[in-house]
């Protein structure tokens, strides 16, 4: 249990540090490598023996506006436009102050990364995520948040940032005016460590893996099928609670409505973007797949069995051959190929009457490029043709998306919204831009908070702590 004790100002500690980092995520990293290139020594402490957390089991995305990946690839793009994105998903519920910071930032600290550090981001190319109207994902040359971690890890490095893993932050001591003065940490034999610190930045995500906050501020994703880390436990919500902090968007979550089933690899959306449909098991559309995937995770284990079929053609199996999660699936067997409508209804176990239905009502609406009846269009190019290929999926519970409310430097806000005085969070701990429930996640929002405010909150820290 995340603990806070009011003894920091009169407990010795052996070591005390500018600032202390907790998780080592790709937020925890960013934070880092910020505090570091101010010359402020750090640490960042990490639960698990190898660094992963949610980026490693993220395709690793990182949306940006006005970088240069984008000038090379022709796309004209600014932060107000990507701002607009943000806040049209999210219908206008997040913190306006705090999406414009973000979007503003996005495009330096992607090429700081890139140039100073070595990611070697591209843009993704091809299609467009819901709610993004310009191409601004960026992403390593595999596609995958497992490479975008390594990446990072190496940064690390490179840069002498100091990483202790094993490390489980437990209690955080503070004093009479909540100044964080220390913290303990636990080793994996019990034994338990203090350290002291001028600034702490909280870099350990959500609470998607505490069944008991999901219940209580997500109860329609209690009990549903969580891919998120193990360690996302609300440590950063629980000692915001006891430190009187602001909680804002609680009930914000990003979900996805296609992992793989029962293989458990996540597909990417953009099957979807690029033409794919998703049927039940009785062979019927049940949504406007390009709405996003998030709140497709409810609409899909809102089915029979929780279960649906994503169905797309070769030229869509092809373009997701470039991601490696893919890859994976298909050597693992997800992948099914059909020849033809009626192989396809017999392979999928599905009436080949409703089926036949759904593809003459998608032609129908390519044709005369009207809004088919739950107000998806369909381009012709994008005309599914055989062979077909379909992959049994269900939804999941990725992430949360609320958490401490910050301010514009990173800084957690207390309930009459003034800041705590060297209290940081960013990333999954903070709350997010994705509005308040599970339809305002826009597609790389999550990464967005923690690369781009992991730099922010990294900077300010470094500042708190005495940066010249």
């Amino acid at each position: 249990m995340a603990e806070v004790r009011t003894d920091g100002a009169e407990l010795e500690f052996e070591l005390t540090l500018p600032v202390v980092v907790v998780g080592a995520g790709a937020c925890g990293l960013v934070a880092g490598l910020a505090i570091r290139s101010l010359g402020v020594e750090v640490v960042v402490l990490e639960r698990d023996a190898v660094p992963r957390g949610s980026t490693f089991m993220s395709s690793g995305f990182v949306p940006a506006a006005g970088t240069r990946f984008q000038r090379a690839a022709g796309v004209e793009d600014d932060a107000a436009r990507m701002a607009a994105d943000i806040q049209g998903k999210n219908h206008g519920q997040a913190d306006p102050a705090i999406v414009d910071t973000l979007a503003r930032r996005s495009g330096a600290v992607i090429e700081w990364l890139a140039d100073r550090h070595g990611v070697p981001f591209e843009l993704v190319e091809g299609f467009l995520y819901p709610g993004h109207s310009r191409l601004r994902m960026h992403c390593t040359p595999r596609r995958t948040g497992e490479e975008l971690m390594s990446c990072l890890l190496n940064a690390a490095e490179a840069a002498e940032l100091d990483v202790l893993t094993r490390a489980r932050v437990t209690t955080l001591h503070v004093d009479e005016r909540r100044r964080v003065r220390g913290l303990t940490y636990q080793r994996p034999d019990g034994v338990e460590e203090r350290l002291g610190c001028e600034a702490l930045v909280l870099a350990c995500n959500g609470y998607g893996g505490n069944p008991e906050l999901i219940a209580r501020h997500i109860p329609a994703m209690a009990g549903a099928l969580y891919f998120g880390h193990e360690g996302n436990r609300g440590e950063a919500v629980q000692w915001g609670e006891a430190l009187d902090a602001s909680l804002r968007d609680m009930g914000a979550y990003q979900g996805h409505g296609s992992l793989a089933w029962p293989h458990q690899t996540l597909i990417s959306w953009a099957v979807m973007m690029q033409g794919g449909v998703q049927v039940n098991l009785h062979g019927a559309r049940f949504s406007n797949e390009h709405l996003g995937y998030s709140e497709q995770a409810a609409k899909v284990n809102a089915q029979p069995e929780s279960r649906a079929w994503n169905l797309y053609d070769r030229r869509i199996h092809e373009q997701a051959l470039k991601f490696e999660d893919y890859r994976n699936a298909e050597a693992a067997g997800a992948v099914k190929r059909f020849d033809g409508l009626e192989a396809l209804a017999e392979g999928l176990a599905v009436p080949l009457e409703t089926l036949r239905g759904e593809f003459d009502a998608m032609a129908a609406a390519a044709d005369s490029g009207q809004a088919d009846r739950f107000g998806r269009t369909f381009e012709p190019a994008h005309r599914l043709a055989p062979p077909y290929f379909a992959i049994r999926v269900t939804g999941a519970l990725f992430h949360t998306q609320g958490g401490l409310e910050v301010d514009t430097d990173g800084r957690v806000l207390d309930r009459d919204r003034g800041p705590l005085p060297n209290l940081l969070a960013a990333g999954g701990a903070a709350r997010g831009v994705s509005g308040a429930g599970d339809d305002g996640y826009m597609s790389g929002n999550g990464l967005l908070s923690a690369v781009v405010l992991g730099a922010i909150a990294g900077e300010t820290a470094a500042a708190l702590a005495g940066a010249p």
